[in-house]
Parts: structure tokens; C-alpha cells; sequence
């Protein structure tokens, strides 16, 4: 498969494009906490640091207990997790150096040693994680285990086989390679975490607060079984071995189920750290880690306290709904998964170039909502005067003939003056913007996003001398290689018919038998995806859902098709680590409703009221659609008010 998406990965310049650079921790950024309007130097690998010790748990405990005795115990040991074996070691120096201000992405490999199978053992987990400081936003891309792949290994001639073949033939390398060879994307990371350390680490963070979304059960383990797991459905604290037997889980259900509760788990344990953290732990949870994780990074040098703990708090203040997860669709099979590679390019593109208002866009689809638009001109009413601001030969011309292919008008400078800047010591690709024209500053912003680490600035006078009346000047400087990057895709999805009918009497019984035993209404769906019907095996639980034992909660499971599974979940409890990661507010009819998203796709919808929440939560992969979802929780009535049909 060819890619051409190694270059170009974003820019340097902050969100409100007033050009305040990105630069790594320890070369000229002071360590400052985040603040919402700007972008601080606690960036890229800021939010890798977060997902690091195997899918965001070290960083970010840093980043919540780092005062006083806690930061001098984290600055000592800090060390412990740089690379150290020699497997890594060998790894780490085919990684990419991070460059200044641009995105970084990280390898997490979660593996598990066992007797009997070789020195490495096997990579349950595969996820690439990207932090991009443009847009204050991760990305997550995961592999299925079960997907088969050009292997590629150190010294060995490539060769098909299942993705985690890699790590077991060899080691970091083979992940290492074999996922940069088929994504195209440069690594900048590698974090190794071995499953042992995975549970410490979940235990001694006082557990994981998880949605489980139906009955979990087996109790035939041993060689001749599966894993042992026994789960009951609904959000709940699960102990580290729950947590790793949820996460790893695939026995009715296939590798596709196992990378999203995955991706579940990082979603979900980084709202409860980010929510809910006691620095005491600090010391046991460094322990943990420093004994079972390993940080690679590019360029040779380990990981300092300093970068560690900057990157923490950066990520301490990522805004609310910006983390999103990347799916490889059209996946086949059920042992061994393949799918056409343009999928994959698909995947990657949108993994690289992540559409941070796909949420917003999203519900004003499925609400018939006319979309909020920015007075934006399109390329062909932007005019753009190139320069060359890095002394190499062609530099202005090459990136002017690409813009022009992308449609922008491209001037020369006036009066037959050579296209050169005012120097040739522009590092950084600048975009200047001429704030007399309408739309210039978002026009900019676009164009921006196109050169690798460029800074949007408003047009000074040295450069407006060679501007001849252009919308937008652009200084090409030494991160421009000669290549653009892709636009993000628009994930916007079309508007649907919601697939629901009348429906109450699927749960009505099960929420009459417990209406008195819970100290809030209950609220009964009216309507139910058209496929569904409540579960079999465990249609409802009524349980207590926080610590302390002050709030109850009652979960409906829904089973669609063959093994999908959809519920309701009902609570009191306001304070739910899950409810702090909103992505959006709407009021529909008097009600307020709080959505969550995955990318486009609407994963929760929230009711409020004075008394409790009722969740309305889609099925792991998101089959139901936007307007589904919302169709359901618009239908949820009072119990007393609803009678079976």
C-alpha cells in the first residue's frame, strides 16, 4: 500500500491563530500550566504522555499529583521507565525524531509473557496515539490482533501473517516496522507495557470505571478453555484483572469488539484520572510502572522528568471532547480479518487528520439544525502570495504550483520583484493574513494546516511590500519538504431515518419490579431500535453504582442482531467520571441533553433532570445511528405515564 502521509502533519501555531509556537519541553518552553485560550510548549507528545503507561495512566497521575515531595518522587523516577532492554533498546533507534511544534504519535504495544512462547510472548494490544497541538486533540488507531498483514522484521524477507506475528517473531522491531510500513506514519514513540503492570497499575489507581454493556460470563478456563470472566452489565469500578479480562475478551465475539473496548478503556480511564485522583497513590503507582513499562523516544535521548511532566500538564487541560477513536472499517473474517487497503488509507488519513467538528456537525445533521458555518472563502477566492523565506532553491515556486493545484489563486510580487522574503532564515513556514480582507484570518487557518509546523500571523509591513494585494502571504521556511498535506475528511454523516419503533413493553415489567426500590423515577424507553429486544440472559440490574453507596442505579441491556447490545443506563449519581467528557449540550422540547461523541458517531445521550440521568448508551461499535440514538432517549417517559400496548 502507498501512502504519502509522512510529511505534513500539522503545524505549530495556536488555535486562535495568534502564532504562539509549539516547541517540546526542554528546548525553550517553560514548564506553565494550561490555559484553554492559548496553546502552551506543554504540547505534542503532551497527550502521548498521557496515553503512554499503556493507554494513559502514568502522565496524567503525574499531571494530578505533582505538588510538593510528589514531584521530587516522580523527577527520580522518571528514569526508570526509559528503554532497557535490548529489544526496545534496538526499537527506539528506528523511531522518528519529534520535530518542534508539529504532532507526535506514539506505538503502544500492550504484550504478555507467557511460558512456552518464545522470548517476546505475544502484543494483545497494537494502538498508535497522536497528539496534535493545532487542534488540542488525540487520535487513536488500533489494530486487530487477528488482521493479516505484511509482517516486516529486522533482516528477514517480509511476509504475510496475522499483525501480532510480528511481535512474536520479533519483538518491538517487527510491530515497529511492520505498522509503519503499512500506515505510511511516522513513530515518534514507542511504549512497551507489559499486562502484568497493566493490572498493578488499574488496582493501585483504586480500580477503572468502566460501561460494561451486557452479561460477561465463563468459568471454563485452563488450557482446553477461555479466559475466565465474570461481568454483570452496567457502569461500575472493575479491579485491575477485571479490567484486563474486559479489555481483552473476544471469545463470542471477534477482534473488532476487543479493539473497541480497548479504545473504551483509554476514553474512559483518562476522564476518571483527569476527574478523580489521589496524589497518596502516587508512590505505588510510579512503582508499578517503572517495573513494567518501557518509554522510547526518538533521537536517542530517554524521556526526562521535566518533558514527562510538562507533557502531564498540558494534557490535564485538553478540552472536553477532543479525543478520538479511528476504526479500521470493511474488516472480514472472524480468525483472520483482512480488508482492502484503501481502508486502511482511509483509517490513517482520518487518524492524521482527525475532523475536530465532526460532533458538532454530526447533530445538526441528525437535528435538522442549520450548521453554524465561518465566513471561510473557499480556495478559489483566495489569493496567495508565495515566498521563499529557507534559501532553497524552488522552494516558492514548488509550494505556490501545489497550491495552485488545490485550486488557490497564486500572485507573484509586484513590479517583476524576485520571490524572495526579507531573509532566509525562516525556520518555521509562515502564513501571513492581510486583516483588510474578510475572511483572511480563516482563510489562513486553512492554508496553514496544509504546511508542516507553519505559524499564522497577521501580514507585517516588510512582507506586505511583496504581498501585491494577496489575501494571504506565505513564508516558506526549512519544515517545508517539498509536500502538502491532506485536508481532513469530512466525516459529516448524511441524515437518517431513525430506526426505532413503539416499543415499552420490551422493559416495562422489569422497571415495575424495581420502581420502589430505587429513591428516583425511572424512566421507560417508548421507543427501541427497530432489530432489539431486552437480553435474555440479564435484561436488567439494579445495583449501587458509586463508592460510597449513596447512589443506586438500573441498567437495561438491549441485545440487536446477533451480538450487538445497546442500554439504559439510570442514576442519581451527577458526579460519574463518564459524564465529565461531554461533547455537546442541546435543549429539545424543554429537556437538556448532554451528547458524547466518537468522532460522528453519537455514542451517548444524557437526559438530565433535577433528579437523576438517564443514559442512553449505543452498542461498541456505534451501529445505531445519530438519530436513533436520539430518538431513544427522546422517548424515555415516566414510568408511571407509559402502559403496555
Amino acid at each position: 500500500m502507498r501512502t504519502t502521509l509522512k510529511r505534513g502533519l500539522g503545524r505549530g501555531a495556536a488555535p486562535n491563530g495568534e502564532a504562539k509556537a509549539v516547541f517540546p519541553p526542554g528546548t525553550s518552553s517553560p514548564v506553565t500550566l494550561y490555559r484553554q485560550s492559548e496553546t502552551t510548549g506543554l504540547s505534542r507528545v503532551g497527550l502521548i504522555g498521557r496515553i503512554a503507561m499503556w493507554l494513559g495512566i502514568a502522565c496524567l497521575v503525574v499531571a494530578t499529583g505533582t505538588a510538593g515531595g510528589a514531584y521530587l518522587y516522580f523527577h527520580e523516577s522518571v528514569a526508570a521507565v526509559a528503554a532497557k532492554t535490548p529489544e526496545v533498546r534496538k526499537a527506539a533507534k528506528q523511531l522518528d525524531i519529534p520535530l518542534p511544534g508539529q504532532p507526535a504519535v506514539g506505538l503502544v504495544i500492550g504484550y504478555d509473557a507467557r511460558k512456552g512462547e518464545g522470548t517476546s510472548g505475544r502484543s494483545d494490544t497494537l494502538m498508535l496515539v497522536r497528539a496534535d497541538p493545532e487542534t488540542d486533540s488525540i487520535t487513536l488507531l488500533s489494530f486487530p490482533r487477528d488482521m493479516r498483514v505484511e509482517v516486516r522484521c529486522p533482516n528477514r524477507t517480509p511476509f504475510f501473517d496475522k499483525i501480532n506475528a510480528a511481535y512474536a517473531t520479533c519483538g518491538p522491531q517487527g510491530s515497529l516496522q511492520t505498522v509503519r510500513a503499512l500506515t505510511g506514519v511516522q513513530i515518534n514513540y514507542l511504549i512497551t507495557v507489559n499486562f502484568r503492570g497493566f493490572r498493578q497499575i488499574v488496582d493501585r489507581l483504586g480500580g477503572a470505571w468502566i460501561d460494561v454493556d451486557r452479561r460477561y460470563f465463563n468459568d471454563r478456563g485452563g488450557p482446553t478453555g477461555y479466559a475466565t470472566i465474570n461481568l454483570r452489565p452496567g457502569y461500575q469500578q472493575l479491579t485491575g484483572r477485571q479490567t484486563l479480562d474486559y479489555v481483552r475478551f473476544r471469545h463470542t465475539d471477534s477482534d473488532l469488539y476487543r479493539v473497541a473496548r480497548q479504545q473504551q478503556f483509554v476514553k474512559a480511564f483518562k476522564n476518571q484520572i483527569q476527574e478523580n485522583f489521589a496524589a497518596t497513590a502516587l508512590p505505588k503507582v510510579v512503582n508499578a510502572i517503572t517495573n513494567n513499562v518501557e518509554v522510547a523516544q526518538g533521537g536517542g535521548v530517554d524521556v526526562d522528568g521535566r518533558t514527562v511532566l510538562s507533557y502531564a500538564l498540558f494534557a490535564y487541560g485538553l478540552p472536553r471532547g477532543r479525543v478520538f477513536q479511528t476504526r479500521i472499517e470493511g474488516l472480514e473474517g472472524f480468525a483472520d480479518l483482512t480488508t482492502d487497503s484503501e481502508n486502511i488509507t482511509r483509517a490513517v488519513t482520518t487518524f492524521t487528520h482527525p475532523d475536530v467538528e465532526s460532533s458538532e456537525k454530526a447533530t445538526a445533521v441528525a437535528l435538522g439544525e442549520k450548521p453554524k458555518t465561518r465566513a471561510t472563502p473557499a480556495p478559489g477566492q483566495t489569493t496567495v502570495t508565495v515566498l521563499n523565506g529557507n534559501g532553497v532553491s524552488g522552494s516558492a515556486s514548488t509550494a505556490g504550483y501545489l497550491l495552485g493545484q488545490r485550486s488557490y489563486q497564486v500572485l507573484t510580487p509586484p513590479n517583476g520583484l524576485p520571490a524572495n522574503a526579507p531573509s532566509f532564515d525562516y525556520f518555521r513556514t509562515q502564513v501571513y493574513f492581510d486583516r483588510g480582507q474578510k475572511g483572511a484570518r480563516e482563510a489562513g487557518r486553512k492554508v496553514a494546516n496544509l504546511f508542516a509546523s507553519a505559524e499564522l500571523r497577521p501580514l507585517p509591513r516588510p512582507v506586505g511590500q511583496l504581498a501585491n494585494g494577496a489575501m494571504l502571504t506565505v513564508v516558506v521556511g526549512q519544515t517545508f519538504h517539498g509536500s502538502l498535506a491532506s485536508a481532513p475528511i469530512d466525516q459529516t454523516p448524511k441524515r437518517e431515518r431513525p430506526a426505532v419503533v413503539y416499543g415499552p413493553n420490551a422493559a416495562i415489567d422489569e422497571l415495575r419490579e424495581r420502581r420502589d426500590r430505587v429513591p428516583f423515577p425511572l424512566m421507560a424507553p417508548t421507543v427501541i431500535e427497530r432489530s432489539s429486544w431486552v437480553d435474555s440472559e440479564l435484561p436488567a440490574r439494579m445495583y449501587w453504582i458509586d463508592p460510597d453507596e449513596k447512589h443506586k442505579a438500573v441498567r437495561l441491556v438491549y441485545r440487536m442482531g446477533s451480538n450487538e447490545y445497546w442500554g439504559v443506563q439510570m442514576t442519581s449519581w451527577k458526579d460519574a467520571p463518564a459524564l465529565a467528557d461531554k461533547s455537546l449540550t442541546r435543549r429539545i422540547k424543554g429537556r437538556v441533553y448532554d451528547l458524547y461523541y466518537n468522532g460522528p458517531k453519537l455514542h451517548m445521550v444524557v437526559l438530565k433532570t433535577p433528579k437523576a440521568d438517564y443514559w442512553v448508551v449505543n452498542t461498541l461499535l456505534d451501529r445505531l445511528s445519530n438519530e436513533t440514538m436520539l430518538a431513544i432517549a427522546k422517548g424515555l417517559k415516566p414510568l408511571g405515564s407509559v402502559k403496555k400496548s
